[in-house]
């Protein structure tokens, strides 16, 4: 079994930035990618982006330019850095870790409120 928890969610004006941290537990082996996905009220949960273990990244379209994920393999953790948000990023963040096999694990989720 593997925890992931996440942190760094809160409300932010628009224009602003957060830093979202995972930090993975347990039985952390043959990780092939970590990443972020969001679900906003009422919408299905979407990518926001992902990176894999050699450190090749994937972003939607919506938050490229304004957010960077990356890693400490180390710590086993991944981070979500997102400048200039808007309402529309609205949303809870759950962590995700795909293993080589192809089995994925969650987090419990963070909240992440954009608003003036």
């Amino acid at each position: 079994q593997v925890q992931l928890v996440e942190s760094g969610g809160g409300l932010v004006q628009p224009g602003g930035s957060l830093r979202l941290s995972c930090v993975a537990s347990g039985s952390v082996f043959s990780i092939y990618a970590m990443g972020w996905y969001r679900q906003a009220p009422g919408k299905q949960r979407e990518l926001v982006a992902t990176v894999t273990r050699a450190g090749m990244t994937n972003y939607a379209d919506s938050v490229k330019g304004r957010f960077t994920i990356s890693t400490d393999n180390a710590k086993n953790t991944v981070y979500l850095q997102m400048n200039s948000l808007k309402p529309e990023d609205t949303a809870v963040y759950y962590c995700n870790l795909e293993r080589l096999s192809g089995i994925t694990s969650w987090g419990q989720g963070t909240q992440v409120t954009v608003s003036s």
